[in-house]
């Protein structure tokens, strides 16, 4: 397998960066989900399953900080911008900066986004799991689908990802652990720049994939990857 693309999302549910290189530590790529948006009201961390609106945006890094640009070009840098922007008090707090981990939720019924359940989130990184600090997918899996749609870290060539699970794998000099396929949720139906709401996505994820898409690991020894790399397992 062979890297075609590497996607890193600074804040945790707005839409990401695309990067030719990027290093690689402990807790994933750098910059990946090392923010979020903190409900003032609630505690939780916000996500595109509560407030889909954060789809509407994307981030990019300025240095060793984040910053928000909406679908009207509009630039974010400030907790006042982003409760203005969402309508309601919010703090971008870094990842490990909060008491205790964050908190998430997710619709058990997603097609009606109702019964609404919640889980403590791991620390340093604020992905869903401890055991996906880095997600892959591959072009096979992903067919007509857009990249967007699933938060893939690395996206390769090829086919069968999930041959991956319980093996080593090896980017140049970065070693992963593959542990498991990652479950989807309603995020992939929901609309972003370009895309329309389409819960398909998931209807057909739950009917021919087993409920999941790419797979996750996680980080044995740090190193930099790049596009073009080779990724193939050692053990």
């Amino acid at each position: 397998m062979r890297i075609v693309e590497l996607w890193r999302y600074p804040i945790k549910s707005i839409g990401g960066e695309r990067v030719d290189s990027v290093a690689v530590d402990v807790l994933g790529l750098c910059h990946d989900r090392r923010w979020g948006l903190v409900d003032n009201t609630t505690g939780n961390v916000l996500t595109a399953r509560r407030e889909p609106r954060l789809l509407m945006a994307k981030c990019h890094m300025s240095g060793a900080s984040p910053v928000v640009v909406t679908s009207n070009g509009d630039e974010l840098r400030t907790n006042t911008d982003y409760a203005s922007w969402l309508n309601r008090p919010v703090t971008l707090a870094a990842a490990g900066s909060l008491r205790g981990e964050a908190k998430f939720e997710n619709p058990m019924d997603w097609e009606n986004e109702t019964d609404w359940v919640s889980w403590q989130g791991p620390v340093g990184a604020w992905q869903d799991s401890d055991r996906s600090r880095i997600s892959i997918l591959s072009k096979a899996s992903l067919g007509s689908w857009d990249v967007r749609r699933f938060r893939a870290n690395i996206v390769v060539d090829g086919s069968d990802e999930e041959n991956l699970v319980g093996r080593l794998v090896r980017i140049g000099e970065v070693h992963l652990r593959v542990s498991h396929p990652i479950p989807r949720c309603v995020m992939v139906t929901r609309p972003q720049p370009g895309l329309n709401r389409d819960l398909d996505v998931l209807r057909t994820i739950n009917r021919d994939h087993g409920s999941t898409l790419s797979v996750g690991a996680t980080v044995e020894t740090e190193g930099v990857i790049s596009v073009g790399n080779t990724l193939e397992p050692i053990a």
